[in-house]
């Protein structure tokens, strides 16, 4: 077994937690981004749903146009619902590095004063998400 020298462990499990830190930001970033899009694209479609409405006492005004936003709107929505799918890997990835940094700190640099290094465990699953893609219809999110 070959052993791990002290500081390179150090920076190591140092790079580790900046790589968590990051994705965590990533995850309120995609958050954040979702909720905004989400709500325009909601706002949109009750707009043109008011405008299909107002439609039907115009029989002279070609919806079809309207009928075809309506429905880009609808595959949009459904493009977005790719944030949970996303927002699960993170996390998954943020236990898996958390994991691998304190197992690294627990065996190089051992137990410290207060007891025993504690190690959260590893996810069982090598990938939570098992969706690679999303069509209108596909969506597998739960």
């Amino acid at each position: 077994m070959t052993t791990v020298p002290l500081l390179t462990a150090a920076d190591v499990q140092d790079n580790l937690m900046v790589a968590n830190n990051d994705l965590e930001r990533l995850a309120g970033l995609l958050t954040d981004a979702t909720e905004t899009l989400m709500g325009h694209f909601y706002g949109a479609s009750a707009q043109m749903s008011q405008l299909l409405a107002l439609a039907e006492s115009h029989p002279e005004w070609d919806t079809q146009a309207m009928k075809q936003a309506m429905h880009h709107m609808g595959g949009a929505v459904t493009a977005l619902q790719f944030q949970d799918m996303s927002t699960q890997l993170i996390a998954h990835l943020q236990r898996r590095l958390r994991n691998c940094a304190d197992r690294l700190a627990r065996d190089v640099m051992g137990d410290d004063e207060d007891g025993e290094a504690v190690v959260e465990d590893a996810p069982l699953r090598p990938n939570p998400v098992t969706q690679d893609e999303m069509d209108a219809g596909s969506i597998e999110l739960f």
